[in-house]
């Protein structure tokens, strides 16, 4: 190499050298420049952090779209729903229970609001809607209060949708709803341990009275697309005969209850029935992803079925139906809450009623007598909590409410006995002379009003179900806690645990673990209950029933839209071999004009 060439390589490599020497130099200056801001964009950071912890926990809930948690739902959220996305539609709810009962009373009529948590979701929605709610007539009056038209105008001092009553005889009552609904699905989808029963007649007239609640549905339809919202285990077939006489309509099925899985509904006999009936519906709702996962996996094993498990759907004959989880909530703020009175009157109320001193604690559970409950478990809890922790006898009560319920069936007989005379067997041990019992047991019907004052007035609300879809009552004992005081025992079985996260979550099977959780709530200091109570809070008014039935309705638009789509464009079918047959509708991204 020449001695320019020499030159010329040493004065590339100082040139190289330099240059990196400068990238250093300037990479060390923008650190030191951006050390102090670095400190603000770190708090800035949290603070967006803590604002986007909501909408993440949202996120991740039962596939719900984030972006709905910056909704707020309220009546006129769903006014605003149906005006824009679903203009003229009319909205029909059909269920088993109607929301007003009026029954014969010394000569006169009795106007009853059922403490239902169906009835009390359903019926603040139905109210915003305008709609119809068919339903059987059940009270002892209620004849004696309809048209000519079977119909009545609800709510009697505010009316504001039309309540038209399906009658049915003492046998089809028997068989449909004792019988088949009850003796056979309702403990075949909750795993507590009792033996569903399924006789033919049952079967028979289940069918019958959901085909004459379909005769109704488009009896009461103004015209060939109506929205229908069929409640519960009640009606499995009746999507399907609804879809048959009105096609054009858009069917919501919503299935209160837990869906078992596969094994368990394998039991049924008549189960590829009771799907095909299902997947009549537009929309299935489940409370959890968990059961809407059994149910697609029940129809995956028992018919032949598309499933497209990215997308939640099923094609089935034809048709395409979602499949997707709901997690149904209850009226925020409750409309009662602000009649009720304070929660320091409330308690003064119901210690008087029940001659409880001032200083003892009250723990309490509502519901209606059901083996589902866990009612008998809380029993031997309380047992647990007394043999172990003796300084609390005579310092605290537990007030049972129990709603009597399908008391004519033995399972129920049974359940009521064993209940009452485990309560006496715990009064005896641990009652004494100067009137203290450990146990006050309840069997009778509360308004939803009465209901509240004994929340408000509780320190402790035990939620214990065995297994449940979702469970109101633990959502309405926060509602009903303004004071944001009190501690909630749930359930990890109980869809509501999925939400309620802050709630000492309990195993209701293990006596000893909820003896446990029972102390703690009882030692709890009032700070504690606060930070635990707040934030179930606002999970429930960011979740209230509004949102429940306003992501149903803004899926159901988006059907109607293709739908529409589709005839306009001319395209009646769609091939069954290919993906175009499943409605991508699965971005969740709902959208709301403010």
């Amino acid at each position: 190499m020449t001695n320019y060439g020499v030159e010329m390589l040493w004065i590339v490599i100082l040139a190289s050298l330099g240059l990196s020497a400068l990238a250093v130099l300037f990479s060390i200056s923008r650190r030191r420049d951006s050390h102090a801001p670095a400190v603000a964009r770190a708090a800035g950071e949290d603070v967006a952090a803590e604002a986007a912890r909501k909408v993440m926990r949202e996120f991740e809930k039962n596939g719900q779209s984030a972006d709905a948690a910056l909704v707020t739902w309220s009546p006129e959220t769903l006014r605003k729903i149906l005006a824009d996305d679903l203009p003229d539609a009319q909205v029909i709810v059909v269920s088993n229970r109607e929301p007003y009962i009026h029954n014969v009373k010394d000569n006169g009529v009795e106007l009853v609001v059922p403490a239902s948590g169906l009835v009390s979701a359903l019926e603040p929605i139905t109210r915003a809607c305008g709609g119809t709610w068919i339903a059987y007539g059940g009270g002892s009056a209620d004849r004696l209060t309809v048209d000519d038209n079977d119909r009545v105008p609800v709510p009697p001092d505010k009316p504001s949708y039309t309540l038209r009553r399906v009658w049915l005889s003492e046998e089809e009552y028997q068989g449909y709803y004792l019988g088949f609904a009850n003796e056979g699905l309702w403990p075949l989808c909750h795993i507590a341990f009792t033996r569903p029963i399924f006789r033919a007649s049952d079967w028979e007239a289940y069918e019958a009275v959901n085909r004459k609640f379909a005769d109704t549905v488009v009896a009461e339809a103004r015209n060939e697309r109506p929205i229908v919202l069929v409640q519960d285990y009640h009606f499995a077939l009746l999507p399907r005969m609804i879809r048959e006489r009105l096609p054009e309509a858009i069917v919501i099925a919503f299935w209160h209850i837990p869906w078992p899985n596969s094994e368990v509904f394998s039991i049924c006999p008549w189960r590829e029935r009771i799907l095909e009936g299902l997947l009549g519906s537009s929309i299935i709702g489940f409370h959890t992803q968990f059961h809407a996962n059994n149910f697609t996996e029940s129809v995956d094993r028992f018919l032949e079925s598309r499933i497209e498990r990215a997308d939640a759907a099923i094609s089935y004959g034809g048709q395409t139906t979602l499949v997707h989880a709901y997690p149904i909530s209850i009226e925020w703020p409750a409309e009662l809450l602000a009649k009720l009175p304070t929660v320091e009157e409330c308690r003064t109320r119901l210690r008087d009623r029940f001659g409880l001193k001032a200083d003892v604690k009250l723990c309490i559970g509502v519901e209606r007598l059901d083996y589902t409950k866990g009612i008998l478990d809380r029993f031997q809890a309380l047992d647990e909590l007394f043999t172990r922790h003796p300084e609390w006898i005579g310092r605290l009560v537990f007030l049972q409410i129990a709603a009597p319920s399908r008391g004519t069936l033995p399972a129920y007989q049974q359940l009521h006995d064993e209940c009452m005379r485990y309560a006496d067997e715990l009064n005896q041990r641990y009652g004494s002379s100067d009137g203290y019992k450990p146990v006050i047991m309840v069997a009778e019907h509360h308004s939803q009003e009465q209901v509240y004052e004994i929340y408000r007035a509780a320190d402790i609300c035990m939620v214990t179900s065995l297994h449940d879809g979702m469970n109101l009552v633990a959502k309405e004992f926060v509602a009903a806690r303004n004071d944001e005081q009190g501690v909630l025992l749930l359930s990890t079985f109980a869809g509501a645990s999925r939400e309620l996260l802050e709630a000492l979550i309990v195993n209701p099977y293990d006596a000893a673990m909820m003896s446990d959780a029972l102390l703690q709530a009882l030692t709890m200091s009032p700070d504690e209950q606060r930070e635990r109570m707040r934030p179930m809070r606002e999970m429930v008014r960011d979740n209230n029933v509004y949102r429940w039935a306003g992501s149903m309705l803004l899926d159901a638009a988006r059907l109607r839209k293709r739908s529409d789509l589709d005839r306009a464009t001319g395209v009646t079918e769609r091939p069954a071999n290919t993906d175009s047959n499943i409605v991508s509708l699965f971005d969740r991204m709902r959208r709301v004009a403010s």
